[in-house]
C-alpha cells in the first residue's frame, strides 16, 4: 500500500506512540489516573498534560494560551460560539465546512471570495459589524497558502478578531500571528481524537459546553493524558525536524510535478504548501475522467478525490468551485497528499499506476 493522503491524516510519529503508551497503563499500572484527581496517580497524570501543553505551545506565537480539545473541529466551534453573538463573522469560500457551517449556524454570516490562485482576495470590503474574521492558512485541498498577515491587519482595522485554521500548517510551516488557531494533532503525526485552540492573551471567550470546566473553565471534560501526551510528542518532534521535512517534501515535490507533467495543477504552485498536488488531467478529455474509478483501479494507492470529510458526499468540492473550476473537471481532480515518512520510490510507483490508469480511461 501507498499512503497519498496525508491531508486526511497522517502517519502516528513513532515519538508519539511512545509518550502515548506509559498513560495507557491498564490493571497494576499507574498511568491511567484521572489527571482531575488530587492524589498521586492524578498528579502524575496532570503533570503529563502540562508537560505536552508546553511543547505543544513551542509551535505557536507567544503570548496566549492552549486549550486541550477533541480536535480542531471542537477548538474552531468554541472560537467562533465563544467569542460572541452579535455581528457578522466573515469567513473565506474555501473554508473548512468545521468554520462555514459553524459561522452559518451562529449568526450572521459573510462569505469572502477568492482569486483564481485560491488566494482570499485583500481587497474586498468588510461588514462593518464584522466580529470576527476566518481565514485558514493552509488549505486543506488545494494547498494554497492564504495572505494571513494581511487579514489579520485587515481584521484589526474592522476591530474583529482574527481566528485562523492552521491545522494544514501547524508543524509543517511557521504558524501566522492571529488572535485564535485551531489544530488538530493527526495531521502533524499525532493521535486522532485531540486537538487545541491557541488562545491569544486578552481575548475574552466564554464556554459553550458547560460542565465541570477543566480547561481554564471554557472546555469541559475529563482530558486524555495519553491522546496529549502523543500530541506533545508529535510537536516536539515536529518542531526539531521541521527543516529536514520541507526539504524531503521539496524532494518528492519536484519529483511528482514531472511525473503528473501531463496533468493540471489546481491552485497557486508558488503560494503553496508542496505536500499537496491537487491536479486535473490537461487537454480536451481530461474532464471526463471518472475518479471514483480511478480509485478502484488504483486500490494500491490511497489518495482522495477531494476533502476526506466530504467524500462519498457526491458533492463537488466548494473549493474547487469557488475558484472557478467548472463541476466537469472539478468533479476530475484527485489530491495526492504526501510527508515525512512517504519516499521516492512511492511516489514514482504511484505515478505511474494512475498515469496508466488515467490513460486506460482516455483521460490522458
Amino acid at each position: 500500500m501507498i499512503y497519498l493522503d496525508y491531508q486526511a491524516t497522517t502517519p502516528l510519529a513513532p515519538e508519539a506512540r511512545d509518550a502515548m503508551m506509559r498513560w495507557l497503563d491498564g490493571p497494576g499500572g499507574t498511568g491511567f489516573g484521572n489527571p482531575h484527581s488530587p492524589h498521586k496517580m492524578g498528579r502524575e497524570a496532570k503533570a503529563a498534560i502540562e508537560f505536552a501543553r508546553e511543547q505543544v505551545a513551542a509551535l505557536f506565537p507567544a503570548g496566549g494560551k492552549v486549550i486541550f480539545t477533541s480536535g480542531a473541529t471542537e477548538a474552531l466551534n468554541l472560537a467562533i460560539r465563544g467569542s460572541g453573538k452579535d455581528g457578522t463573522v466573515s469567513v473565506s469560500a474555501i473554508e473548512h465546512s468545521a468554520v462555514l457551517d459553524t459561522a452559518k449556524d451562529a449568526g450572521k454570516c459573510h462569505v469572502l471570495n477568492v482569486a483564481k490562485d485560491g488566494q482570499c482576495n485583500t481587497k474586498q470590503d468588510l461588514p462593518q459589524d464584522t466580529r470576527l474574521v476566518c481565514l485558514m492558512q493552509v488549505n486543506n485541498e488545494i494547498g494554497v497558502i492564504q495572505p494571513t498577515v494581511e487579514w489579520h491587519r485587515k481584521a484589526k482595522e474592522n476591530n474583529a478578531l482574527y481566528l485562523c485554521d492552521a491545522v494544514q500548517a501547524y508543524g509543517k510551516i511557521e504558524v501566522t500571528g492571529a488572535d485564535m488557531i485551531a489544530i488538530s494533532a493527526h495531521k502533524f503525526h499525532g493521535p486522532k481524537g485531540v486537538g487545541a485552540l491557541w488562545v491569544r492573551d486578552g481575548v475574552d471567550l466564554h464556554e459553550v459546553q458547560t460542565g465541570g470546566g477543566q480547561e481554564f473553565g471554557l472546555r469541559s471534560g475529563t482530558l486524555s493524558p495519553a491522546l496529549i501526551a502523543g500530541m506533545g510528542a508529535a510537536a516536539a518532534e515536529a518542531k526539531d525536524r521541521m527543516e529536514q521535512d520541507a526539504e524531503h517534501v521539496q524532494k518528492l515535490w519536484k519529483r511528482a510535478c514531472q511525473i503528473f507533467e501531463n496533468w493540471e495543477l489546481n491552485g497557486s504552485a508558488e503560494a503553496r504548501y508542496h505536500g499537496n498536488l491537487n491536479i486535473r488531467p490537461r487537454g480536451p478529455n481530461g474532464g471526463g475522467l471518472d475518479v471514483g474509478r480511478l480509485m478502484s483501479d488504483c486500490r494500491n494507492v490511497m489518495f482522495s478525490a477531494g476533502s476526506a470529510c466530504a467524500s462519498g458526499s457526491g458533492r463537488t468540492s466548494h473549493v474547487l468551485e469557488a475558484i472557478g473550476l467548472p463541476k466537469k473537471l472539478a468533479k476530475a481532480s484527485i489530491r495526492l497528499g504526501f510527508g515525512r515518512y512517504t519516499t521516492l520510490e512511492e511516489i514514482e510507483e504511484a505515478g505511474r499506476t494512475i498515469n496508466e490508469a488515467a490513460k486506460a480511461q482516455g483521460a490522458l
